[in-house]
C-alpha cells in the first residue's frame, strides 16, 4: 500500500541523543562507565518520557546516589547538550516530505519538561502536521498502546503508515500492528526508502 502518512522518531533519527559521549566529555570514559553501572540513568529518563515531572524526577534520582548528585543534575541542567545536535539531511527529508503534501508525524519518546526546551532550540519541531509526544500521552514505546493512539487519533490505517525509528524493539512493535517500518541507521538509507515507495526522489537526501 502506498504510504498515505509516514512518522519519523525524533532521537538519534532528527536529532542525536547520546548521554554517554556528553558524560565521556565531563568526566571522562572510566567514570562515566562506573556512574552508568551504578544508575540505571536511561530508566529514570523512561519515566520523565512517561510524563514525570522532569527536574523533580532527575534531581529526586541524583539525591539517592550522592556520589554521583552533581553529574547526575547534569542531566536536566545541561539537557540541551545530551540532544545534540540536528541531524540536517534528516530534517531536509522531513521538510521535502511537506512541501511535496505527504502528511509527517512524529511520534517519540520525549519528556513534557524536555520538549519544551527543545522545542525553541530545534524549530522544525513545530513542523509536523501531527506530534505524538510521550510525556503527554502518558505512555512510551515500544508499548502497543501508544501506536493504537496514533492510529485512532490520526484515522489512517496502520498498513498506510511509514515509519522510522533507530530502535529495533520500537520497528517490531510498530510492524506487528501492520505498519510499514524503516530501521533507522542513517539519512541515506531512510531517503532510499522514500524513494522506493516513491514519496521522493532517490536524491532527496
Amino acid at each position: 500500500m502506498q504510504p498515505q502518512a509516514v512518522i519519523f522518531d525524533i532521537g538519534n533519527v532528527l536529532i542525536e541523543w547520546q548521554p554517554e559521549r556528553y558524560y565521556d566529555r565531563i568526566m571522562g570514559p572510566e567514570r562515566r562507565r562506573a556512574m552508568f553501572a551504578e544508575v540505571d540513568l536511561h530508566a529514570m529518563n523512561d519515566a520523565v518520557d512517561r510524563g514525570e515531572n522532569f527536574r523533580q524526577k532527575i534531581y529526586d534520582t541524583a539525591e539517592s546516589y550522592p556520589e554521583w548528585r552533581d553529574e547526575i543534575r547534569m542531566w536536566h541542567d545541561n539537557w540541551l547538550e545530551l540532544a545534540t545536535p540536528e541531524i540536517p539531511q534528516s530534517v531536509a527529508l522531513l521538510r521535502s516530505l511537506r512541501a511535496t503534501g505527504v502528511p509527517v508525524f512524529a511520534l517519540t519518546n520525549f519528556g513534557i519538561g524536555t520538549f519544551e526546551i527543545a522545542e525553541p532550540a530545534y524549530p522544525f519541531l513545530s513542523e509536523f502536521d501531527r506530534r505524538y509526544i510521550s510525556g503527554y500521552m502518558g505512555v512510551i514505546k515500544p508499548d502497543a498502546e501508544i501506536f493504537a493512539m496514533v492510529e485512532a487519533d490520526c484515522g489512517l490505517p496502520p498498513a498506510s503508515l511509514l515509519f522510522t525509528d533507530d530502535r529495533a524493539d520500537n520497528i517490531a512493535a510498530a510492524a506487528a500492528r501492520g505498519w510499514q517500518v524503516h530501521l533507522f541507521e542513517g539519512p541515506e538509507g531512510w531517503a532510499q526508502c522514500l524513494a522506493h515507495h516513491g514519496l521522493l526522489e532517490a536524491n532527496a537526501a
